[in-house]
């Protein structure tokens, strides 16, 4: 039974080594090739079509050039202030988040904070599902620290700005600025940059709100201030 036993751990450790193997290998890709969707694109586009089968999803790819310094300074801003400084996971920001989750879970507050860098939220956007389990987590580091080993940090925003949710049906960058302003993603002024930065975290929920609430405009604000402290890669 012992043997057995530490046949199939062996097994199994050789099947997880794989997996990365893996999933480095795509990483390696994104060095050369811009990918056409992501792991929730694709799972967005599914949850669309089981009320409309014939739904597609808004995205264009716009290259880093291309896309307005002003939502580069916002969603740094917004996301991940210290982006251009970090080794992909701030560990200090997971504590305060988990601290504050914890207090809000007490007192019967339904607000919740994410401590995830802009490279861990495009970990997981890429690779992995929305679900909430300690393999996930644990999946999205691994997959953060192959980003970071890979890619520059330019390359790593490039990825997130036009893979990133923007509406229901919205994902990047330019078909955001199309959606909310009628515009390209290269020619956002610094308030409507602003306002798509605050979207980030709740994107499908202000989409259906007109993308322009009080909240929104009050957060824009704040982000504007803090554009200008940024640095951008």
């Amino acid at each position: 039974m012992g043997k057995l036993v530490g046949v199939a751990s062996l097994l199994a450790l050789i099947g997880f080594l794989l997996y990365q193997f893996g999933l480095f290998v795509m990483v390696l890709t994104l060095t050369v090739r811009d990918p056409s969707s992501s792991a929730f694109m694709k799972a967005s586009l599914n949850t669309l079509r089981q009320a409309d089968a014939q739904a597609e999803l808004k995205h264009e790819w716009v290259p880093y050039d291309r896309i307005s310094t002003h939502l580069k300074r916002a969603v740094i801003a917004s996301e991940d202030a210290n982006f251009t400084n970090h080794d992909g996971v701030e560990w200090e920001a997971i504590k305060r988040a988990w601290q504050y989750n914890q207090r809000q879970a007490e007192q019967g507050g339904e607000r919740r904070r994410g401590g995830s860098t802009i490279s861990q939220q495009l970990a997981k956007n890429l690779f992995l599902s929305d679900s909430r389990s300690y393999w996930r987590k644990g999946q999205e580091l691994i997959i953060t620290y192959m980003l970071e080993a890979v890619l520059s940090k330019e390359r790593i925003l490039e990825l997130y700005l036009n893979l990133a949710q923007w509406g229901e049906d919205v994902f990047g960058a330019q078909a955001a600025a199309r959606h909310y302003f009628r515009t390209d993603a290269g020619k956002l002024g610094a308030a409507q940059a602003a306002r798509l930065a605050a979207m980030l975290p709740n994107p499908a929920f202000y989409d259906r709100q007109g993308g322009n609430t009080a909240y929104l405009r009050q957060r824009a604000n704040t982000l504007m201030q803090r554009m200008r402290m940024v640095t951008v890669p």
